[in-house]
């Protein structure tokens, strides 16, 4: 056919046809490449989807590892707990088919179970259009087999449902709760231990996959698969569980006796590893509780007239949670006082400014640029002293002679080798850092009152520590609080190792200092209310204004008390601080508000850590007589220079007064052996509080009671009265009970 017998309709479907054929060309070309580019590039991609519209994920909890004390014992652990909740459209349903109040019925059997108001428990089941009311976050083992057992008896076992979790618990309650910290809903560490260690405790999840078919049911194949969890690491702790309660009884003491109105903080710590024994600060909040407050915050809460529920009620709750929660000895500053001039007087021998042969002169003030600056002791201390005599009465003037020997920019240097200038590195967060002054900005007056513990700022965990080189010999150390890493098999991760950061001052000028310190101590200083029987200690005490808050002519007039103290030995050491801020008690000082209680908590916790009595100990802990013979008896307490009395004939003792294991003082105490059965000897309890110990001795004894004396008491010391007796006057007690007294050294220092 030629071209031209073509008609125009002809072509024009000839072009159509071939514009299709190119279009469906393009298009298959373009299909391919799509084709060949999901085959070869959006495979997996296309792979992951289509597995996760066929599969779900369960996830699988690792287990939070524990935390145990020095000795192994748990502070930490996850238990099972169980949610217990109700399904709301089920008790609807039941309750239409049934005709019974099925809401009624779990309301009065869950509300005397779980130990919640009925009446509420109720409301909170029917005025809700939420499907899944839960009635207990986290019931316990023996909440839940009661629960289980009331919808057994009941036939209502899907009206209300349980769900099995686990939570952090705390089996010791408040002990070191501060050094613990707590976790929140999700297991998450959030204060404390808890939170340093948060990655090495929580492990990693795992987790369980499987098909499932349109209904959602599992269905086997290749698709399922388990990823197992990562239980976390456990941490050994060097807090020693009976050190820690030993302090926080001390602690809790103090608080009550002097009104403490912004807490009482304490450390024990080792001072040739740096290991913490001990920390706490009143009063512990209890973490398997942590957002529950305490008694003390409880009461300021309902005495700030705020109205509950108010923005400016929730807002003070939520402030006294925080200063709650605040690990005091950490995270908080305070002037340290005069147990800074330890440090002072350690830097001025190091440094060759002062020999303890120099004698000294105090009138009450030295005057330093033009300010006449006091001494605590306004009539002043004398003349022609000695260093050892200026440090053990906390003589300001001394402290400020001797400063200015060493000279700013040495004394500077002294205080940034202590560590003052750095954080110890403990291993808790928010460790604060020291507020101290710049070194182009210490003039005469700075240098003065610096020389004596004030107008600057440091951490208490910063204050032992430096306080600890003395101690030690001159080696500051960082302090820390988790000891060994390990698995859930007791193998060890890793293990701490001593950290000595340098030498800041020379042995032998720290041997010099701590003999300066024990006999201020033994004998009649200001630290004398730190004594303990049979042990060398030495102990700085030390009062400080606080300068944050002023009276309305601008002047300040809340005090810290504080003494810091240490016993060394050959073989290792302990150091001791406590800190009283804002005591309300008439005397404030801190040879009054912690001393003695410094006393008390190494009376009880030298002997449990095996310290070697320095000397013959005043005190006798009697023996167990009962059941011995007679001559045997008495031989004993002989041989232990014990007074007794033998009542009845008989060979054998049935009967002993005091009861064995109590302490009482050798030299006025009488043991009391009954050989045959005897009747009650009662006598009446005299009162001995303002009495010398001489008075309160003879007094005592010649009332038929044997005598512990509580707070220190050095024979050197001649000036200590008695400030309180356990067993009330005009009491009747049995005859050679014994009666506890306490006793303060009335000449009080700062």
């Amino acid at each position: 056919m030629l071209k031209s017998d073509i008609s125009p309709t002809q072509r024009k479907t000839a072009k159509r046809t071939r514009i299709v054929s190119l279009s469906l060309l393009i298009i298959a070309c373009i299909l391919l490449v799509n084709v060949f580019k999901l085959d070869f590039f959006m495979y997996e991609y296309y792979k992951n989807k289509a597995f996760d519209q066929i599969t779900t994920t369960s996830t699988l909890k690792a287990e939070r590892g524990k935390i145990y004390d020095a000795n192994m014992n748990v502070l930490a652990t996850t238990k099972t707990t169980w949610r217990i909740f109700v399904s709301t459209r089920q008790i609807q349903t039941k309750a239409k088919e049934d005709g019974v109040d099925y809401a009624r019925m779990i309301s009065q059997g869950l509300s005397t179970i779980l130990s919640i108001d009925e009446g509420t428990l109720y409301k909170k089941i029917t005025n809700t259009k939420q499907l899944d009311v839960t009635i207990e976050k986290a019931a316990n083992e023996d909440e839940y087999n009661d629960v289980v057992e009331f919808l057994k008896n009941n036939h209502i076992e899907s009206l209300v449902l349980t769900e099995a979790q686990t939570s952090r618990y705390y089996p010791e309650g408040t002990l070191a709760a501060h050094v613990l910290g707590f976790t929140g809903s999700d297991n998450q560490g959030l204060y404390g231990l808890e939170y340093s260690y948060n990655s090495t405790l929580s492990g990693k999840d795992g987790y369980y996959t499987y098909a499932k078919d349109a209904a959602g049911n599992s269905m086997p194949g290749e698709y399922s698969g388990v990823s197992p969890a990562t239980d976390g690491y456990s941490i050994v702790t060097t807090i020693d569980s009976f050190v820690q309660e030993e302090l926080e009884s001390q602690l809790e003491l103090i608080r009550i006796n002097h009104s403490v109105q912004n807490r009482v903080t304490g450390i024990v710590m080792d001072t040739s590893t740096g290991a913490i024994l001990a920390m706490a600060t009143s009063s512990p909040f209890d973490p398997n509780s942590p957002f529950e407050l305490d008694a003390q915050s409880i009461e300021k809460l309902e005495n700030s007239n705020l109205i509950e529920g108010s923005n400016e009620y929730k807002a003070y709750k939520n402030e006294l949670m925080q200063i709650m929660w605040s690990n005091k000895a950490v995270s908080e500053t305070y002037e340290p006082g005069s147990t800074f001039k330890i440090i002072t007087v350690s830097a001025a021998l190091d440094l060759g400014a002062v020999k303890t042969s120099d004698t000294f002169s105090c009138n009450g003030y030295h005057t330093v640029g033009g300010w006449r600056i006091k001494c605590h002791k306004t009539t002043g201390h004398g003349h022609g002293f000695s260093l050892a005599y200026g440090l053990q009465m906390s003589c300001n003037p001394t402290m400020m002679t001797i400063a200015e020997r060493i000279g700013a920019e040495n004394f500077y240097s002294y205080v940034e080798d202590f560590g003052y200038l750095e954080k110890t590195g403990i291993d808790l967060p928010s460790e604060a850092g020291t507020i101290f002054h710049r070194p182009e900005s210490i003039g005469s007056t700075e240098l003065a009152t610096a020389s004596f513990g004030q107008r600057f700022k440091v951490s208490i965990i910063r204050q032992l520590t430096s306080i600890a080189a003395v101690a030690n010999g001159g080696r500051l150390i960082e302090p820390y609080i988790v000891d060994k890493i390990i698995d859930n098999e007791g193998n060890i991760i890793s293990e701490r190792e001593t950290v000595v950061k340098r030498q800041v001052i020379s042995e032998n000028v720290a041997k010099t200092v701590s003999e300066i310190l024990e006999e201020g101590v033994s004998g009649d200083g200001g630290a004398k209310n730190a004594y303990v029987d049979g042990y060398l200690v030495a102990a700085k005490t030390g009062t400080s204004q606080k300068f944050d808050v002023l009276d309305e002519n601008g002047n300040s007039y809340l005090r810290i008390g504080s003494t810091v103290a240490y016993a060394p030995s050959n073989e290792n050491g302990i150091a001791v601080i406590i800190v009283v801020d804002e005591p309300q008690s008439q005397v404030k000082y801190g040879s009054v508000v912690a001393a003695p209680y410094v006393s008390n908590l190494l009376s009880s916790i030298l002997p449990y850590l095996d310290y070697k009595s320095t000397s013959e100990r005043s005190e006798y802990t009697v023996g167990n007589y009962i059941g011995a013979g007679i001559d045997t008896a008495t031989k004993a307490l002989k041989d232990n220079e014990i007074r007794y009395v033998v009542v009845g004939a008989g060979t054998v003792v049935l009967d002993q007064v005091p009861k064995a294991g109590v302490s009482v003082q050798k030299s006025s105490s009488t043991v009391y052996l009954y050989t045959e059965k005897r009747e009650d000897d009662y006598v009446i309890v005299p009162s001995v509080v303002g009495l010398s110990i001489k008075e309160a001795n003879i007094l005592l004894s010649n009332s038929g009671l044997n005598i512990r004396i509580s707070g220190g008491l050095s024979d050197k010391c001649t000036s200590m009265t008695v400030i309180s007796q356990d067993l009330p006057m005009l009491a009747k007690v049995k005859r050679g009970s014994v009666i506890t007294i306490n006793v303060l050294g009335t000449d009080f220092e700062d």
